[in-house]
C-alpha cells in the first residue's frame, strides 16, 4: 500500500534558474543536489527540512532522451499555507506572477507561475 507522496519529478529547461526562483521567491530551500555522470544532475527542493515531500528539478531534455514515453506535461501542484492573504502578497512583491484569490466551496486559493510559466497553485489550510 502507498503510504504517502514522497517526490513530485518538474521537469524543467533550466534546472539553475528554477532552483534560484523556488529558493529566492518562495523561500523552499535546497534539500540535496546529486550527479551521476557528466549530463545527470537533480535538485531536490522543500518548502522546510521537515517536510515528507519534497520537489525534485530534472533537466527535461536529458530525460526526454533518455525516457521518450514519459508525459512531459507540469505536474498539477496544490500547496497549502495558513496565511494565504500573506503569502499572496509576498509573491507579488517579490514579483512573482500570481492570481487573483478565489473562493471556491469555502475554499481560498490563487496560483502563481514560475520561471518557466508552469502553474501552481495555493489553498489555505484550514485544519
Amino acid at each position: 500500500m502507498f503510504t504517502r507522496i514522497g517526490e513530485v519529478m518538474l521537469y524543467v529547461n533550466d534546472q539553475e534558474a528554477t532552483r534560484n526562483f523556488w529558493r529566492e521567491k518562495l523561500g523552499f530551500i535546497v534539500a540535496s543536489e546529486s550527479e551521476e555522470g557528466a549530463d545527470m544532475k537533480w535538485i531536490e527542493l522543500k518548502p522546510t527540512r521537515e517536510a515528507e515531500t519534497s520537489i525534485i528539478l530534472h533537466d527535461r531534455k536529458l530525460i526526454e532522451k533518455l525516457s521518450p514515453e514519459l508525459n512531459f506535461g507540469t505536474p498539477s501542484l496544490m500547496f497549502f499555507t495558513d496565511d494565504l492573504d500573506r503569502l499572496h502578497e509576498e509573491l507579488s512583491e517579490k514579483g512573482v506572477k500570481v492570481g487573483e484569490i478565489e473562493t471556491f466551496s469555502s475554499e481560498r486559493t490563487f496560483n502563481f507561475a514560475d520561471n518557466e510559466e508552469n502553474y501552481f497553485a495555493v489553498m489555505e489550510n484550514n485544519e
